[in-house]
């Protein structure tokens, strides 16, 4: 009795469910003091803490804000120079100059391609197994931050990574561009070592439903795979329904190297002058191979004199040795010169790929796999869409997979989670924490919205509004809200502990990529970058296995970075899902880096001492350390002047007096090295590494 009147519960859910219910168009609130709100979204704050009788804390000052937004929008912090301008800048559209500046930059589409990568379980490498490289993956991150710098609509961007292979194009870049960002459904955790393939199909399949129904929905479909949900109204069949989009999309293909599969490759169309320029690279490479092959060549003919000579008798024993060691250098160099010519012939310059899918020739419905065993098969369930959705759902056509369909129906007008849930991310990203705290999760059992008027009224102007991106972040960094600083309030903290009214700004800690890039950018050496691989593939000592004769698919080894690797930005940098991070972004070990075989949208925060000791200790830090002291010694002569700038580059705000005074004093007691102990000081303290 009690199981069946939970059901009932569940599956009468979706009429009362806040997240399932339309998002409908709202008048903001009004409020007492009418001087507060700089707009909108204001008004919705400020009504529910009146409402409690709370007031909001005081602003933060500008160079706070300077740093919070930097950091935000940039995922770095400001230059001294900026700060200086934005110091003199007393006019009222000083803050829309800094965000649209920040929002015009490369910088922003690097620091909010990271979060989305978060949620793909985006890494360069196919499954855990045998390291094998995914060696086209970067076309799909570049596809991301350059999908946010082009402030492309949230619903197009999802219609491209659900079925851009599907969709319609004006311009080759256009094509490109939809082939890539399926993506999205081919780069995972996959174990492409599975021998069994119909269990790796239907892996497959479930992969995608869960990443799709998280990262657009907020909803964890997955777990409707063997039963019907336990927590929300979604059936079994809600799950076949969806999986059969899935079912009818090609992500992998046996190889020929005994049980291992691989992700597809997409060969992509390209520009007249892109084919020009390729053929080019192929003719160079060409007359580059035919050198080597060359040399070969002429190395073992003569290797194969050496060894006619040295068949012949009664050789002295002094010029037998003498021949016995050319040949066996011969010997060397032909094996290097295999090697390379391998490897050249492996990496040949070649049309573009990306990996991505496409239809199968027969697509269909599919059929529930009792208990996931995809060889106990049950009845088959038509293609559709989630009954607990209230929005139109288009017609699925018998020949195609349905993906185009599905995407339409994620992206509509009319769904009522992919706002809400787009809207809340952002807003996570910003403040802290999620309007709704379970980003990744609306569903029944998850956190209702603190402000759940204000997260319909985001979400309905954000699909009013073009679906931009852009505007949506624009809005809510220009907000009285976000101008709030993190101060701690007697009174308001014992109403509201946990901030859930926002009567301040949530401080956190900044992530892996920003702590990391903002060491580097303070320094002087951040290198930009505008994309490509990030696996170092090119040098021979990083690949294995690339002769097609072995039974173990190509693999990479990272023994050799390229020069100036080092100091590209974090999201240039491998991401690797069988070890820990490698080389010059190890930090992302210890400071919380989502692990690229989840799909995850709010990173976990650890305050752990192996932190603290990897900031003392790390070469790497180290390393940007000197660089830093080294930096500021050339900037003046002048110590007060070096300690200002110092404390503008590091901590972006001007240096007290009391800390001028002591940093002083350490200065002249600490003799030779006291810059760089200063400097790392400074590098690993609670301020640096907050974001207040």
């Amino acid at each position: 009795m009690l199981l069946v009147f939970a059901c009932a519960v569940v599956f009468g859910a979706e009429k009362t469910h806040w997240a399932f219910k339309p998002v409908a168009k709202l008048k903001p609130p009004k409020v007492h003091d009418k001087a507060w709100p700089l707009g909108d979204l204001d008004r919705f704050i400020l009504n529910r803490l009146e409402q409690k009788g709370l007031r909001p804390v005081a602003e933060s000052d500008r160079f706070t804000w300077l740093r919070r937004v930097s950091f935000d929008l940039a995922g770095l912090p400001p230059t001294v120079e900026e700060i200086r301008v934005f110091e003199a800048d007393q006019s009222p559209l000083a803050r829309e100059k800094v965000v649209d500046r920040l929002l015009a930059s490369r910088a922003f589409g690097e620091r909010w391609a990271r979060h989305w990568l978060d949620l793909v379980g985006y890494a360069d490498q196919i499954g855990t197994s045998n390291n094998v490289f995914a060696e086209h993956a970067w076309r799909y991150r570049d596809y991301v931050i350059d999908s946010y710098n082009n402030d492309k609509p949230f619903e197009r961007f999802i219609r491209e990574q659900i079925a851009g292979d599907l969709l319609s194009h004006k311009t080759v870049e256009e094509r490109v561009a939809n082939l890539v960002a399926t993506g999205f459904l081919a780069l995972g955790d996959i174990e492409i070592v599975e021998a069994d393939k119909a269990k790796l199909h239907v892996d497959i399949v479930d992969q995608q439903l869960q990443k799709m129904g998280k990262a657009f929905l907020g909803m964890s479909i997955g777990c409707a795979r063997c039963h019907d949900h336990k927590f929300d109204p979604i059936t079994q069949d809600d799950y076949y329904a969806m999986a059969g989009f899935f079912r009818g999309t090609s992500t992998v293909y046996k190889t020929k190297r005994g049980v291992w599969s691989d992700v597809n490759v997409i060969e992509l169309p390209e520009t007249e002058a892109q084919k020009a320029e390729r053929g080019k690279h192929e003719k160079a490479h060409a007359n580059r191979l035919a050198k080597l092959k060359g040399k070969r060549e002429a190395a073992r003919k003569h290797k194969a004199e050496l060894d006619d000579q040295l068949k012949k008798k009664g050789l002295p024993k002094e010029e037998r040795g003498k021949l016995t060691k050319e040949r066996d250098e011969k010997a060397g160099c032909i094996g290097k010169l295999d090697k390379e010519i391998t490897h050249a012939e492996f990496f040949a310059p070649t049309v573009p790929w990306a990996h991505g899918v496409r239809d199968v020739d027969k697509p269909g419905d599919m059929k529930i796999t009792i208990r996931g065993n995809p060889r106990a098969l049950g009845k088959v369930v038509p293609r559709g869409f989630l009954h607990v959705v209230p929005s139109v759902r288009p017609k699925i056509p018998r020949d195609q997979s349905g993906r185009r369909e599905l995407a339409d129906w994620v992206a509509g007008r009319d769904n009522p989670l992919t706002a809400r849930v787009a809207v809340n991310r952002t807003w996570q990203k910003l403040f802290g924490e999620g309007l709704v705290r379970t980003v990744d999760y609306f569903g029944l059992p998850g956190e209702r919205p603190s402000h759940p008027a204000l997260l319909g009224f985001l979400a309905d102007r954000f699909m009013r509004e073009g679906w931009s991106q852009k505007r949506l972040i624009r809005s809510l960094v220009l907000s009285r809200m976000y101008r709030l600083s993190s101060a701690h309030d007697e009174r308001n903290h014992a109403t509201d502990p946990d901030n859930r009214l926002l009567w301040r700004m949530n401080r956190f800690r900044l992530d892996a990529e920003a702590l990391r890039d903002a060491m580097i950018f303070t320094s002087g050496k951040l290198k930009p970058s505008t994309g490509g691989p990030a696996l170092p593939l090119e040098f021979q000592e990083n690949v294995n296995n690339i002769d097609p004769k072995n039974v173990n698919p190509p693999s990479f080894s990272l023994r050799k970075w390229r020069p100036g690797q080092e100091f590209e930005r974090t999201i240039y940098l491998p991401i690797i899902r069988s070890a820990a991070q490698p080389g010059p972004a190890e930090l992302r070990n210890m400071f919380n880096f989502a692990q690229p075989s989840e799909f995850t949208g709010q990173r976990a925060i650890t305050a752990v001492p192996t932190q603290a000791l990897f900031l003392m200790n790390s070469p790497e830090v180290k390393k940007h350390v000197i660089a830093l002291a080294a930096r500021m010694k050339k900037e003046t002569t002048d110590d007060a002047k070096r300690l200002e700038y110092l404390w503008l580059s590091l901590l972006n705000r001007p240096i007290t007096a009391q800390e001028q005074h002591e940093a002083a004093v350490f200065l002249k007691q600490a003799g030779e090295g006291a810059w760089s102990e200063l400097c790392h000081a400074l590098l690993a303290s609670n301020e640096f590494l907050m974001r207040l």
